[in-house]
């Protein structure tokens, strides 16, 4: 019998460090998109996660024979902006208490709030047994280094119960994602909502279309180097509205990196003016993998009613039924959405505190704080607008006026 060498855990502090070959061998097999080796590291090297920006990387790599065998995206923080997991609460408790917390130890693809972070693990490895070795490494380094804790977020949901198993506490949230229900086309979608709400995604569709505008979605060789350079200027005019909730870390750089080895990711919905095919009025910008999309950033110069809707819910819907795709997360906030078929989802992040009283301060009350996010979520998803099996409405009123319902 062939003795297996051990393992030899490595931290490193660019992407680049990696053979891409050797990381995506672990990354591709998994649902996400966000942990792959281009993703990750156009974040580096196009200078949009930095120590400047108050993301510093700090991987964990695990080697067998010179040959990639673990692996977990990290990053330090000094500050908690950009993650969508809003633990200010925390940081200000600990702040009452004299306890430092930040730098922290955070992991998750950096800016993203959709599910699927875990450690990348190769087949055949004793899962167990390398998460052990991981964790205790991250313990080491947290501890000698003064790390308040360590805090992975959107995390992998067969990978959290992992993960609790070795000691880590769950915080529950909620995301809003849209289900395909087997769906044949638009109108099997929209049939699924009762008469008022379909009258309305009638109305805001049609609003769109007498505006003059038109969405294209466009992938693969259908993108270009200039068009993603755009994309970067609805994103910085988004950003700039809407303050720091936007975020604005990602550069030029990251969003023309992405042609062409990343295209086959992206799916942009484009807003053409439609007498003027080169008149680019808007656009979402999506990423997908096998049956799975991802809503990231959106933006128009203009402000016309409902293009928001159509750009980052209708039309990339309409566009996920016709290729199969089966779920669709279009990102962060929004209780609008649930009026567009996304009910609100469960997500957790994992945390690990090393200062002892913190810790179980936060341990006591991590139940009832899960238990009353429960309690939101069942209160949100009662009130989505879906048709009800009683209903039986006459095709008059379906083509009578249309009545608006708030968003």
């Amino acid at each position: 019998m062939v003795e297996l060498l051990r393992p030899v855990v490595t931290w490193i502090n660019q992407l680049a460090e990696v053979p891409q070959a050797e990381w995506d061998a672990l990354a591709m097999p998994l649902k996400t998109p966000f942990l792959e080796w281009e993703w990750l590291n156009n974040m580096e090297t196009s200078g949009s996660t930095t120590a400047r920006t108050g993301w510093l990387p700090n991987h964990l790599t695990v080697w067998r024979d010179r040959h990639l065998i673990a692996a977990a995206p990290l990053y330090l923080k000094g500050h908690s902006q950009g993650e969508f997991v809003f633990d200010h609460q925390w940081a200000d408790l600990a702040s009452r208490l004299g306890i430092e917390y930040y730098p922290k130890m955070l992991g998750m693809s950096p800016f993203t709030p959709a599910e699927g972070y875990r450690f990348l693990m190769a087949p055949g490895e004793n899962e167990d047994e390398i998460t052990a070795l991981m964790i205790d490494a991250i313990d080491r380094f947290c501890i000698q280094n003064n790390i308040s804790g360590c805090n992975f977020l959107y995390v992998d949901p067969q990978w959290r119960s992992v993960m609790e198993r070795h000691g880590f506490s769950s915080w529950m949230h909620h995301s809003y994602v849209w289900s395909n229900q087997n769906f044949q086309g638009f109108d099997d979608y929209l049939g699924a909502f009762n008469a008022n709400q379909r009258r309305n995604i009638k109305r805001e569709r049609k609003a769109v279309e007498q505006a003059g505008l038109i969405i294209k979605p466009l992938t693969g060789e259908q993108l270009s180097t200039a068009l993603l350079s755009r994309v970067y200027d609805f994103y910085c005019d988004t950003c700039d509205k809407f303050g720091w909730w936007g975020s604005k870390y990602l550069t030029r750089r990251f969003f023309e990196q992405l042609y062409p080895n990343y295209s086959h990711r992206v799916v942009m919905f484009a807003v053409y003016n439609a007498e003027n095919a080169e008149d680019l009025v808007g656009m979402s910008f999506c990423l997908t993998k096998d049956t799975n999309l991802y809503g990231r950033y959106w933006g128009a110069f203009q402000d016309f009613e409902n293009l928001h809707f159509d750009t980052c819910y209708y039309t990339p819907i309409e566009w996920a039924i016709a290729h199969n795709i089966q779920t669709f997360d279009p990102g962060a906030g929004g209780q609008h959405k649930k009026r567009r078929g996304f009910p609100a989802t469960q997500n957790y992040s994992l945390h690990r505190f090393y200062n002892r009283r913190f810790s179980e301060i936060l341990r006591t009350y991590m139940g009832e704080v899960n238990a009353m996010e429960a309690q939101q979520i069942e209160a949100m998803n009662a009130n989505i607008p879906f048709k009800q099996e009683q209903e039986n409405e006459s095709p008059a009123k379906e083509m009578g006026d249309f009545i608006i319902s708030p968003d």
